[in-house]
């Protein structure tokens, strides 16, 4: 049997479990940053009136069949996929769209409703980890289910716009394009197949397996010779129907008017099959290969598609990993995660009295980390100081004789003094404003 350790012992043995390639812990002095950003996206998306939904990380697999596409890189290639003891396949959330309008149909959400939506947490993509993309990753994402027409898309854009300015980050670009209607689109596969079949053995392998099942899969090709070659390729705007190319204009309009710069991108698609219509992505060049940061759009198909009735619908899902790495970039910091109050005690026997005021303390609202009486008085201020605390409020022999404390500001705030037990609560408040002033 395989001895199993703890402790010191388990940091250098040889066999010392590890995480799973590509899913990261998050460390207590990265959560505070973590939180800090949820905390933002939380705000935003309430300032335009969206509000959570919740669901399962473990869905049918037939959900991502169905909506994503059989034909994308993330259903043939990335999908934790597995039968369970039923028999049923069930796959680990790729993404989130398809959980929140499946939930939205089963229960009764879009029957002659409007719905602002938003989520965030863990998705899961077999895929080369790299920084900037792992196997476990978070997203947060915004659906917006009922409005047809542009003015909801400008909303999606302005509301990522607002969020990147609440998090303080600058050079982010933004890019559309319209795919256009099921008809426009079949018009240009038909003649982007024809192009790119007088090329087939040049494109990479990956595209010449999707030129004749899903030609528009490859304009999302990264090989660089494909791309080469693409530079050629029919333009789809040249398929649009009349209206089509107006409500695309139209929302440039609104775009414009909300003072969003913005690029248009002819050869945009995204890697999901679900997207009809207007499409974007927010990028940046600050974090090497992985420039999207944020992308989106309309996918008016999808509602119906999963078994509810036709439903327009727009949103978009941005990565957390790559928000994080792009603030830190930017400079800004996480509120500290400090405590307080430290309290040290020098009785080493039962401490009833130590106990009683780190309560007291936390009943006064605040943070307070107790030191058990671990060590020398020198040993426990030194953790006092390395914990980040404004007081340190020592419990001594006297304490227990006389009823009283010693309270020591750190990093040189302030003069050390004794105050009654009994004033415990109200006195460390006033030295920990004063040390703040």
């Amino acid at each position: 049997m395989q001895k199993f350790v703890s402790g010191s012992d388990a940091v250098s043995a040889k066999n010392a479990l590890q995480s799973v390639r590509g899913m990261n812990d998050l460390l207590p002095s990265q959560t505070a940053q973590w939180q800090h950003l949820e905390a933002r996206l939380r705000a935003v998306a309430a300032r335009y009136g969206y509000r959570e939904i919740r669901t399962p990380i473990i869905e049918r697999s037939e959900l991502f069949y169905r909506s994503i596409g059989e034909q994308t890189d993330i259903v043939e290639k990335e999908m934790y996929t597995f039968t369970d003891n039923n028999g049923d396949s069930l796959t680990l959330r790729p993404e989130a769209t398809a959980s929140t309008v499946r939930a939205g149909n089963q229960h009764g959400l879009l029957y002659n409703q409007t719905q602002r939506l938003w989520y965030t947490g863990p998705m899961f993509r077999h895929e080369r980890p790299q920084k900037g993309r792992y196997r476990q990753f978070h997203q947060f994402g915004i659906e917006a289910l009922g409005w047809s027409g542009p003015e909801i898309e400008a909303e999606v854009i302005c509301l990522g716009e607002r969020l990147w300015a609440m998090l303080g980050l600058n050079g982010l670009r933004l890019e559309i394009n319209t795919l256009g209607s099921d008809e426009s689109r079949a018009s240009f596969r038909e003649a982007l197949r024809s192009y790119l079949s007088r090329f087939k053995n040049d494109l990479d392998a990956d595209s010449q397996r999707r030129l004749d099942r899903n030609p528009l899969r490859i304009l999302d090709s990264k090989d660089p010779a494909t791309r080469e070659i693409l530079k050629g390729a029919p333009d789809l705007h040249d398929f649009l129907q009349k209206a089509e190319r107006e409500h695309f204009e139209r929302l440039q309009a609104l775009l414009s008017a909300a003072g969003i710069a913005f690029h248009v991108n002819t050869q945009l698609v995204r890697g999901l099959d679900y997207y009809t219509g207007f499409v974007f992505e927010w990028i940046t060049d600050q974090l090497g290969a992985q420039s999207a940061v944020c992308a989106g759009g309309r996918y008016d198909g999808l509602v119906a598609q999963l078994g509810g009735r036709p439903t327009p619908a727009a949103g978009f899902a941005c990565g957390l990993e790559r928000l994080i790495e792009l603030v830190s970039l930017a400079g800004e910091r996480a509120p500290s995660s400090q405590p307080d109050v430290f309290v040290i005690s020098e009785i080493t026997d039962l401490d009833p009295e130590s106990v009683k005021i780190s309560e007291t303390l936390r009943d006064h609202g605040m943070d307070v980390v107790f030191a058990f009486a671990q060590g020398s008085l020198k040993k426990q201020m030194k953790r006092a100081d390395l914990s980040g605390a404004g007081l340190a409020v020592i419990v001594d022999r006297d304490s227990v004789a006389h009823g009283s404390v010693l309270l020591k500001p750190m990093r040189d705030r302030g003069e050390q003094v004794r105050v009654p037990t009994t004033e415990i609560g109200e006195a460390v408040k006033r030295h920990l404003k004063r040390a703040h002033e």
